[in-house]
């Protein structure tokens, strides 16, 4: 069995004993009951890991370290999600299925059909908890770098800030099919490859226009309609199955 993993938000000292922070010390000795002297591994979401030996001493958790590992699980390309905030709490589910698949950032849209809408305390808050959410992820599938997550902005602010490279979205009426518009795409390396997925009700007519009026392409993933919460996470698996960054 693999060593449990630990997300660390202070920097973590190569071949050192040091405290572990609070959040990591209370999963360690509360949640999982480690033992004094259980392997465990550490990162900060920059790159890299560090094996080390958890050491208890009283109500204090620390943590022996050795040298940096080099380790990586990204993708060889950078998927970012352009996703409309959908109702409730699914956005949870798909920040921790981005981070799983191995989107590089997600940007959350206030699109005009999102029933959800988050400003304030609440707003900060929700966001708070998104971090989380991908640092427990992180923590799981064995990524070393954290997603980004930006703080939810209109569509049209999300396009003018895209990054460099193709960007689709998926229409129940496009006549082209993924993987065509992924050869046709002239993806570089070093670009990204954008997602742009609607919420519930799908993106308004303005909305779809704005967006091919930025360049994005409409694609087809078969006859099925999916939900807003599955449409990207499928959508980012099959771009990196058809682009080979998989292998």
């Amino acid at each position: 069995m693999s060593a449990p993993r630990f997300f660390c938000s202070v920097e973590i000292p190569p071949q050192s004993r040091f405290l572990l922070p609070d959040a990591p010390a209370h999963h360690a000795l509360r949640v999982l009951r480690l033992r004094h002297g259980s392997p465990i591994v550490l990162f900060d979401g920059t790159g890299g890991e560090y094996p080390a030996t958890l050491e208890i001493e009283g109500k204090q958790a620390y943590a022996l370290t050795g040298a940096q590992l080099p380790r990586e699980a990204e993708l060889p390309g950078r998927l970012v999600l352009v996703q409309g905030l959908p109702a409730g709490d699914k956005m949870d589910w798909v920040i921790e299925k981005a981070v799983e698949t191995g989107i590089s950032a997600i940007m959350p849209v206030a699109a005009q059909r999102s029933v959800l809408r988050l400003d304030g305390d609440r707003l900060e808050k929700r966001l708070g908890r998104w971090r989380g959410i991908v640092q427990s992820a992180s923590e799981q599938c064995g990524r070393n770098r954290l997603m980004d997550i930006a703080r939810p902005l209109s569509l049209a602010q999300a396009l003018a800030a895209l990054p460099p490279g193709p960007a689709l979205f998926c229409h129940p009426d496009a006549e082209t099919p993924l993987a065509t518009r992924l050869q046709q795409s002239g993806l570089r390396t070093g670009e990204s490859l954008t997602l742009l997925v609607g919420p519930e009700g799908g993106w308004s007519d303005a909305e779809l226009a704005l967006a091919r009026k930025h360049g994005a392409h409409p694609v087809s993933l078969g006859a099925r309609v999916m939900r807003t919460e599955t449409a990207g996470i499928v959508l980012a698996a099959a771009c990196s199955a058809l682009l080979g960054w998989l292998d």
